[in-house]
């Protein structure tokens, strides 16, 4: 009877090693170097290949990855139940003359144009729902920390260009922003986490005089910087405009945005705000699945190739959230009424200026 039972056991467990290497056999791509899941996504390497080195500056964390990441909000949020839009379909590609010119995508217009341009020099077939989030998903790869995003391939050409006011303003309150998210199916929670976004994000148009001013101390890197840095009180340096949708910031050279300001207090997102500053694993588990869900807004997923294993994996990173030199925990502004702020150390010496980040 024992023998008959360990008999039937490995014929069931060598029946699921077959089955799971049937489910996992890779295809050999034409180019002789990449094996893929799925054959469709053997046409994404080469692309990749020519982000990294001609687009992204041969893999930097710069400019054009925080314009990239952008696009792929911009794009993708402007999608309503009732109001309509494709979602993340590029519409804002194909329809660049209304959608550019909308308030809220101010400055958009820039990566938009340089996006076209390199589809048009280098032939690319994909349609420009997926290179905006392809794109997106490969230059956050550059960024030490960040996690490696999924992508989905076979997004079809847009039909319409997306309404106006779908994309939320930093003056916007924090009742306006939360709720358009819900209308595009988002929790409070989501919000918070798409919002990583800005640890590696720099503003040009806020206020015109300062561009690439950075959100926080650490543009180049995803880390928990930024969520550490807008909890700080801010100061009004000599020279700062106050331009619409900006507040004072804690560190000469970094800008801090009304909307984000006020999402670190409020008592619906400060909480899940302050999680992220010292728990580096969640803010990444968090950014990826909701990333995920807004590169899927508008599309039948189903109808998808699952192609994420194109996306290159980010280099890990040992940065440990700390409170900027000059500054204490009195400086800290708790919004968080369940649990106290972590206990962080500054970083040694005077208080320094944070460098804007340079043009691409």
């Amino acid at each position: 009877m024992f023998c008959q039972r360990l008999s039937s056991l490995v014929l069931v467990l060598g029946a699921l090693r077959i089955a799971n290497g049937a489910l996992t056999k890779r295809v050999a791509c034409a180019d002789g170097v990449h094996t893929a899941t799925n054959a469709a996504c053997c046409a994404l390497f080469p692309i990749v290949d020519l982000l990294e080195s001609e687009f992204f500056d041969g893999g930097e964390c710069g400019e054009e990855v925080h314009e990239s990441l952008r696009l792929t909000f911009h794009d993708a949020i402007g999608f309503s139940p009732s109001l309509g839009g494709g979602g993340a379909d590029g519409s804002i590609m194909i329809f660049e003359d209304v959608e550019t010119a909308f308030h809220a995508n101010g400055g958009i217009d820039d990566i938009v144009d340089a996006q076209k341009s390199f589809i048009q020099e280098h032939n690319i077939t994909i349609s420009p729902g997926d290179f905006i989030q392809l794109a997106g998903a490969v230059g956050v790869s550059n960024c030490p920390g960040a996690p490696r995003l999924d992508f989905f391939l076979g997004r079809p050409a847009p039909k319409a260009a997306s309404p106006d006011l779908l994309v939320p303003e930093p003056f916007d309150s924090v009742t306006k922003i939360l709720a358009r998210f819900k209308d595009a199916g988002f929790s409070p929670n989501e919000v918070v986490a798409l919002l990583a976004s800005h640890s590696i994000a720099a503003a040009d148009l806020v206020d015109p005089t300062i561009p690439g001013t950075p959100f926080d101390s650490t543009p180049g890197i995803f880390d928990s910087q930024f969520f550490v840095e807008t909890q700080l009180k801010g100061t009004l340096f000599p020279g700062t405009a106050g331009n619409e949708g900006e507040v004072m910031s804690p560190l000469r050279g970094e800008i801090r945005l009304q909307s984000d300001a006020e999402l670190a207090r409020d008592p619906r997102t400060a909480c899940e705000w302050q999680s992220f500053v010292n728990n580096h694993a969640k803010m990444q588990t968090e950014f990826k699945a909701a990333m995920l869900k807004l590169s899927l807004l508008g599309q039948n997923k189903r109808q998808l190739v699952d192609c994420s294993e194109v996306v290159p994996v980010p280099r890990a990173v040992t940065n440990k959230p700390h409170l900027p030199a000059g500054s204490s925990l009195r400086d800290v502004e708790r919004a968080c009424a369940s649990s106290p702020f972590p206990v962080l150390t500054a970083d040694p010496g005077p208080a320094t200026s944070v460098a804007p980040v340079p043009p691409s």
